[in-house]
């Protein structure tokens, strides 16, 4: 499977990725490469990544404790401090071993630590190989204020290894599909067709490379975020304040990234029904797509208010105002629209109903 290049370094698959990485630690002569995972990846993963590497190298093993509650400042501190202790210098390695949590973090981490090390990313989640794989983005959470802080930074090379996701629950392999069902909303119909037709997750990986190619051209058009890349953010201004409130309630269950984002596609779609000219019949299809995967989930009044009080954190937003990505029809979004406020409950409803 040919390797997808990206701005400044490339995306490696399956029978490439382990021979890109030998390749270039054989010739980078870092001092020392320390491998961020979390306990789940420790067991499950670390085993069958290092079988791989070729040559003699100076390792660190630094294990967080896994989960989004764990993206913040504190775990960021105690990894740092780890690589002090253990003499880690500018040319050390940072290799992230994980889902999005440890991609994300182990960005930032690397990209902070002594003004920047070098990185590599080995996603182990669906979410994280057809998601975090592309676009620099790095961060943590504020309190349960999804990636308030990071920067766009890239790696070294990015390794989608499939064989990872035998690792995998069913719920987390569905949370994933979310997003690959998002690029089909956000940029090929045919694609969402596609998509909607896959019962279960044995071949996925002409699927897994389809979506980081979709991803990786929209990210090569934009790649800090200043126009067509938010396109990218669709389902996510409701449904990235949705994740943040069942993060910090204790009344309820925690959801998946793509569990919430399910929800806020179908949502952010009745909204484009009302404003962008999303026909009835592609609105049904979108909301029967996803409530066919995903479990409804329950809303009170309290907590919508609650979740439209978050929405203004969300990073699109300028000069106090939160604005959505839409869809004019499926494959044809539209960028930075301003909600009328009654709509947002109308939203609710029409998900709730």
């Amino acid at each position: 499977m040919k390797s997808i290049s990206s701005d400044s370094y490339a995306v490696h698959f399956n029978e490439n990725a382990f021979k890109a990485l030998n390749k270039h630690l054989k010739g980078a002569d870092y001092s020392k490469i320390f491998i961020l995972v979390d306990e789940n990846t420790h067991n499950l993963c670390l085993p069958q990544f290092m079988a791989e590497i070729e040559g003699d190298y100076v390792y660190e093993i630094i294990e967080i404790e896994a989960g989004e509650i764990h993206k913040n400042l504190e775990t960021c501190t105690q990894v740092w401090e780890a690589m002090s202790e253990l003499d880690a210098d500018r040319k050390s390695l940072m290799i992230n071993l994980g889902g999005g949590v440890i991609t994300d973090m182990g960005g930032f981490i690397a990209s902070c630590f002594k003004r920047g090390i070098h990185f590599i990313n080995v996603p182990t989640t669906l979410l994280s190989m057809v998601d975090a794989s592309v676009g620099g983005k790095t961060g943590i959470d504020l309190g349960a204020i999804k990636n308030q802080i990071g920067v766009i930074n890239q790696p070294q090379m990015v390794l989608v290894v499939s064989q990872f996701l035998n690792t995998l629950e069913e719920r987390q392999l569905q949370s994933g599909f979310a997003e690959m069902l998002k690029h089909g909303l956000i940029k090929e119909k045919k694609y969402w067709e596609e998509l909607k037709l896959l019962s279960n997750f044995d071949t996925m990986d002409e699927f897994i490379y389809h979506s980081v190619q979709i991803k990786n051209e929209v990210v090569l058009q934009d790649p800090t975020e200043q126009n067509i890349r938010k396109i990218l953010n669709f389902g996510h201004t409701l449904g990235h304040a949705i994740e943040s409130y069942f993060l910090e309630s204790s009344s309820h269950e925690t959801l998946l990234h793509g569990e919430a984002i399910a929800v806020g596609m179908i949502m952010e779609a009745f909204l484009s029904k009302e404003l962008t000219g999303l026909s009835e019949k592609e609105l049904e299809d979108i909301k029967t797509t996803f409530l066919k995967r995903y479990k409804k989930v329950a809303f009170t009044e309290e907590d919508i208010q609650a979740i439209l009080g978050l929405m203004k954190f969300d990073k699109k937003n300028s000069h106090g105002n939160i604005n959505f990505v839409l869809l004019e029809s499926i494959g044809n979004p539209v960028i930075d629209i301003k909600i009328p406020n009654d709509l947002y409950i109308k939203a609710f409803d029409y998900y709730k109903d």
